[in-house]
């Protein structure tokens, strides 16, 4: 019995795929599935500022803040399709956001296309669990050095000493942060 929460995430996190996701907020009969939800959630907000923090919407997750970039794309929406300087305020703002809500002790994750169940781009805020830490990372000195994922793959992040962890192995890595 107490296997079945991890049982129900594991099939969840099985299912959630947006790589043929058909979002597009100019055309409203695109926008009614699921995966559009948080697509429908930013149209309905002002245009400014450019990134918006949101509660996570599955009940599982209540430590959960996500940031969402306010712009659309048509489908599955990439850190690839922001500009240098857009993804730059993007991570900057996310990570600001994390630091004032978990301290030192914080971790963002963007899932990989196959594990998010949203097509609108969003990174996970969350305090990162104890021994998250793995040997497979790169460092980097803040949002400006930053890799891209390879196409439709994730990351998660979190801070070491001044400095960034970057862990691209991941395709998941919100499973490395609080519930």
């Amino acid at each position: 019995m107490r296997a079945l929460p991890a049982l129900i995430a594991l099939t969840l996190l099985l299912r959630a795929d947006v790589r043929t996701c058909v979002c597009d907020a100019t055309q409203p009969d695109t926008m009614t599935g699921r995966e559009c939800s948080i697509c429908r959630d930013v149209e309905s907000m002002p245009p400014e500022p450019a990134t918006v923090f949101i509660k996570d919407a599955n009940p599982n997750k209540p430590h959960r803040l996500l940031a969402v970039p306010r712009f659309h794309t048509k489908g599955p929406q990439q850190l690839q399709d922001l500009t240098p300087a857009q993804r730059l305020a993007y991570w900057s703002a996310a990570i600001a956001k994390a630091h004032e809500l978990w301290g030192d002790g914080w971790g963002i994750a963007l899932n990989s296309l196959e594990r998010r169940s949203q097509c609108h781009l969003h990174i996970h805020i969350g305090k990162l669990l104890d021994n998250a830490e793995t040997e497979h990372f790169t460092v980097v000195d803040g949002p400006a050095d930053l890799p891209l994922p390879a196409d439709g793959g994730g990351l998660w992040i979190h801070p070491v000493d001044g400095k960034l962890h970057v862990h691209t192995e991941e395709d998941n890595g919100e499973l490395r942060l609080q519930r």
